[in-house]
């Protein structure tokens, strides 16, 4: 097999008619797939099994022979057998010496072991070449199609010719190979199938834990406290009322999140003079979760669309407006439209269309179908640029919401104020700094940084 670069592999087909044989220890669920696959794919497939007695379930395009029989046909040899069944290579140690061993396997629970799987066979087969891949995919995946995320394979070895081979047949098999380097990198690509939503740890935690601050906020304020002093039962605002307020609060706060490390990082860049030296590792985290972040709040934001379009059919809604319809006609006096506060509720509704109708668009740019089919600048001019509009437009939103209540001394119970006033905390801050940070003055010298230029070089590392 000729072997190009990892780029030009990417993009130009295998030309040859003929491709190695290929073994595969093992004929279980993902055995048989990865087998079934390979044959589809145009490379002959041999099982190396205890049994050598042909199933239904093999492929029928392939040989069953045993382990010793199959290894010496191949010059790869597929492991799709658990760890602790690794024992019974040692005799077949002198057949292995210098093929290709591909380490598939996982483990039930992260850093099980000592060592990676992979090291571990490398230990036992010490003659033999080992390369990890193929543990990331799934033997469903294989047999849908591979499609989305599950087409990326990750890759690793201390043999380079060994570690390509295995990535020309990544490709061959219509997927994707992610080179991590040499068998040191075992270990973390065993444990990446056993994380669960790694990325999404900060945000989820953080919402869950607004959420219940901001539930027991407005409990105080909108349920306990006119109970206590008006004897009122508005208990039942838990249902949707407590809700509609938590969610838009939940969504501004957590948008301003995610462009908040960037004005930080911008600070810490102009206060060192350097862009070379590490960010604190909570800002690192922080930065590289942004995604999740803003995804969630988009979440939320959909989720206060969604509460705000039930509004006219609720209960305690349609009696407000018909107790105000009777009072008017017992009075026999009709209510004048208020120029100004139809100004400020057509505004806010406006403001939060446009606002909500960015956020989505800024969702579905984070999407890699989406984001891999644009450029670096229009991804950042969409992100950065149309991120920083959208979270203005949701913070006027809620400020044309408050109109004159932020200073009115009845909006506040017990001296809390309206849980509005507090989402605004945040966003604003980052407004402001943000406009700081476009002054000339403070704007010139952090784009020559950025651009590596460096004012105190001690600081750099």
């Amino acid at each position: 097999m000729n072997k190009n670069s990892s780029n030009t592999m990417a993009l130009t087909p295998n030309t040859s008619n003929k491709r190695e044989t290929v073994c595969i220890f093992g004929t279980g669920d993902f055995g048989r797939a990865l087998g079934h696959k390979l044959i589809q794919s145009g490379y002959p497939v041999v099982f190396g099994s205890r049994s050598t007695q042909v199933s239904s379930l093999i492929p029928k395009d392939a040989e069953v022979l045993s382990h010793a029989e199959a290894a010496q046909k191949a010059a790869i040899i597929i492991m799709a057998i658990q760890r602790q069944h690794y024992n019974f290579l040692t005799p077949l140690a002198e057949i292995l010496r210098g093929k290709i061993l591909v380490d598939i396997s996982n483990n039930l629970k992260i850093n099980q072991y000592p060592e990676s799987n992979a090291e571990y066979l490398a230990q036992l087969v010490p003659g033999a070449k080992v390369v990890k891949a193929f543990n990331t995919v799934s033997a469903w995946a294989l047999q849908s199609g591979t499609l989305d995320a599950s087409r990326q394979v990750f890759v690793c070895g201390d043999n380079m010719e060994a570690k390509q081979m295995v990535m020309d047949i990544v490709r061959a098999l219509g997927l994707t190979p992610l080179d991590q380097g040499t068998l040191l990198a075992a270990q973390e690509i065993e444990n990446y199938p056993l994380q669960l939503f790694p990325m999404w740890k900060f945000p989820i935690l953080l919402s869950f834990g607004l959420i219940v601050f901001f539930f027991f906020y407005c409990l105080i304020r909108d349920v306990i406290y006119p109970y206590v002093y008006q004897n009122t039962d508005f208990s039942f605002f838990i249902a949707i009322s407590i809700p509609n307020r938590i969610c838009p609060i939940l969504a501004l706060i957590l948008l301003a999140l995610v462009y908040l490390p960037g004005v930080l990082a911008a600070i810490m860049q102009l206060y060192r003079g350097t862009k070379y030296h590490r960010f604190p590792d909570w800002l690192d985290k922080w930065m590289l979760c942004r995604k999740q972040l803003g995804l969630v709040a988009l979440a939320f934001a959909s989720l206060h669309v969604l509460y705000t379009l039930v509004i006219p059919i609720r209960s305690f809604v349609r009696w407000r407006i018909s107790s105000q319809i009777v009072s008017q006609a017992l009075n026999n006096k009709t209510e004048p439209l208020n120029n100004t506060n139809a100004w400020l509720s057509d505004s806010y509704l406006a403001l939060g269309i446009l606002g909500f109708f960015l956020f989505v668009l800024l969702g579905i740019t984070s999407l890699p179908s989406v984001s891999n089919n644009v450029n670096w600048r229009e991804f950042r001019f969409v992100q950065s640029k149309l991120g920083y509009l959208t979270l203005i437009l949701c913070t006027a939103h809620t400020l044309v919401y408050g109109g004159n209540r932020f200073l009115s001394p009845s909006s506040y119970r017990w001296y809390l104020p309206n849980a509005y006033m507090l989402s605004l905390i945040v966003p604003c801050i980052v407004l402001v700094v943000k406009f700081v940070l476009i002054f000339p003055c403070l704007d010139k010298p952090l784009t020559r940084i950025r651009q590596g230029w460096e004012r105190n070089p001690q600081y750099s590392e």
